[in-house]
């Protein structure tokens, strides 16, 4: 009797193996790893750039930025002080285990509390790919508007935290922030939930007090 073995099975079976080994050496190191994924334009390095901003006196951090081209991304977190390292997918619309295993090496990981990973801009595919990280976070923005839950749902449902960002102009758009909380809480009850503004600030200190209550448990777990 012929046995047929789904390929995308394969490919996702292998990767969560790459993913584990990712966790194993992050555990070792000592670093707490974090995977930021949103849709293009949303604001995944306005984030990270507050959050570096805030957080580096506190914890010692590194940056993965992963885009389809360019280092454009990275030489912002970069020029924060902190160490940052660019992956071009070459037109792959997510990172993998395999990417992130290559780049951790370029990364003084013994150095570091937190390490930052930056995912391409999607809102599908980041969503399949396991990277070894321990908590992922998405980012939503008020001008993609309040029906990405229900368009979306396997990236709602996969994630630790959601941040709504550009809180500053929910005046200015027809954005309904119950209708957008009920589409979430459908998928993922409970989840940690921060509206906010990287341009104002507004917000922004629940998102900081979240994360580093993260960093910490996982550095007293140790």
């Amino acid at each position: 009797m012929a046995v047929r073995v789904s390929v995308v099975e394969q490919i996702l079976s292998a990767n969560d193996q790459l993913a584990d080994a990712n966790r194993a050496r992050l555990d070792a190191a000592g670093v707490f790893a974090l995977n930021v994924m949103a849709s293009p334009g949303a604001g995944k390095t306005s984030l990270i750039m507050r959050t570096v901003e805030a957080l580096r006196g506190e914890f010692r951090i590194g940056a993965v930025d992963g885009d389809i081209a360019t280092t454009i991304d990275a030489d912002r977190i970069a020029a924060l002080g902190v160490p940052a390292v660019q992956i071009n997918t070459g037109g792959a619309c997510h990172l993998d285990a395999a990417m992130l295993q290559r780049a951790l090496p370029e990364l003084s990981l013994d150095e570091l509390d937190l390490l930052i990973v930056e995912n391409v801009g999607n809102l599908v595919c980041p969503a399949s790919f396991k990277l070894g990280v321990h908590r992922s976070i998405l980012i939503a923005s008020v001008p993609e508007g309040d029906d990405k839950p229900y368009k979306y749902p396997v990236m709602y449902r996969g994630v630790d935290g959601l941040v709504l960002n550009k809180m500053d102009v929910l005046a200015a758009f027809d954005f309904d922030v119950d209708y957008f909380r009920r589409g979430v809480e459908a998928l993922n009850p409970g989840l940690a939930f921060f509206p906010l503004s990287c341009k104002t600030g507004e917000g922004l200190e629940a998102w900081l007090t979240w994360l580093r209550e993260m960093v910490r448990r996982h550095t007293l777990g140790r």
